[in-house]
């Protein structure tokens, strides 16, 4: 196959006011590439909720959260949510964050880093959307909802909303190395 030419868009700024770009860059990618899985994380499902209305008939997994990551047993993702994206045929993983969850307890108890945090931080260089996207997509594959063997569209972004999309050959959180970035087709510039 050529070489081929693809564009990345960059975002003046990060943030949610990216969502409906980021979504449909997305998509337009995947179909290009005969992507048919992609994952999402969202925090309160709103995302989730356009994510599943652009993503249809695709192999959506949208990623939460644990109940208790901001506030002790309050779960953020709200069930109305819930309940949309479930009946749009999209699947749904509430998992613990791959890149920090038990070394934010330890930095927390003894101020001091561990390496899935360091992991997280090297990820952040390129964006806390890119991070972010490679962790839902470890979450989802060790929920059984993606495929290692298999491209997928990952998005993510800074706080809430979606400013960041990658293709990426996903991989287990235990086999993380094994992971690869295959593109960038668009994040915030920083």
């Amino acid at each position: 196959m050529p070489n081929e030419v693809w564009k990345t868009v960059y975002f003046e700024k990060a943030g949610r006011e990216n969502t409906d770009e980021t979504l449909s860059l997305a998509k337009e990618r995947a179909e290009k590439l005969g992507i048919r899985n992609v994952v999402i994380a969202s925090i309160t499902g709103a995302t989730g909720v356009k994510a599943s209305e652009v993503f249809k008939g695709f192999n959506l997994v949208v990623v939460t959260s644990v109940a208790g990551f901001e506030e002790p047993n309050v779960q953020n993702f709200l069930p109305g949510n819930r309940a949309i994206i479930g009946e749009s045929g999209a699947k749904m993983a509430t998992a613990a964050h791959a890149f920090g969850t038990l070394g934010r307890a330890v930095r927390k108890k003894f101020n001091t880093i561990q390496v899935d945090e360091i992991i997280a931080n090297v990820l952040r260089l390129f964006g806390q959307g890119v991070k972010v996207a490679c962790e839902v997509s470890c979450m989802a594959v060790d929920a059984g909802l993606l495929r290692t063997d298999e491209d997928a569209v990952a998005i993510g972004g800074t706080k809430y909303g979606s400013d960041t999309a990658i293709i990426i050959r996903p991989s287990n959180t235990h086999t993380f190395f094994d992971a690869r970035i295959r593109e960038i087709i668009c994040k915030p510039r920083l």
